[in-house]
């Protein structure tokens, strides 16, 4: 299993929404850049996430399950684009900032640190189980 971090700025889409959408998910559509879209194409059913509010609040506020392959994004006609499904598992109690992030020397290589701007960005195990301590969630969920 790997691990990935997806933003979204919460006036366009939030965790309330994600969390609304209910078991089935939704698409995770939007997204304009060739390496998060990559990173999407390398993902398998079952990956895990952080869902990210970007812009506004700056927190992992949820965690999310890839639960479709990278497919054609509905968004758009352009056949370069495609993107996953996404659905919610379960809140993060303590949302975890950027700036916690930041000040966490474990956490210095993140993408979420290194490569900001990146919407859909790999995170590592140990990240992973770092971030998830950080916002009460421990054991990590798997």
């Amino acid at each position: 299993m790997a691990f990935w971090l997806f933003k979204s700025e919460p006036d366009s889409w939030s965790w309330d929404n994600q969390k609304a959408a209910g078991a089935k998910g939704t698409e995770w559509t939007g997204v304009r850049n060739y390496q998060a879209r990559n990173n999407m194409r390398a993902m398998k059913i079952g990956d895990k996430g952080f869902f990210y509010h970007s812009n506004e609040g700056l927190d992992v506020v949820g965690i999310v399950e890839v639960c479709a392959l990278a497919h054609h994004d509905s968004s758009t006609e352009d056949q370069r684009w495609e993107c996953v499904d996404i659905r919610a598992v379960k809140d993060v109690p303590n949302p975890v900032t950027l700036k916690d992030v930041k000040a966490n020397p474990k956490l210095e290589k993140m993408a979420l640190v290194t490569s900001m701007r990146l919407s859909v960005q790999p995170v590592q195990p140990d990240e992973w189980k770092e971030v998830c301590r950080m916002g009460g969630l421990v054991p990590a969920p798997e």
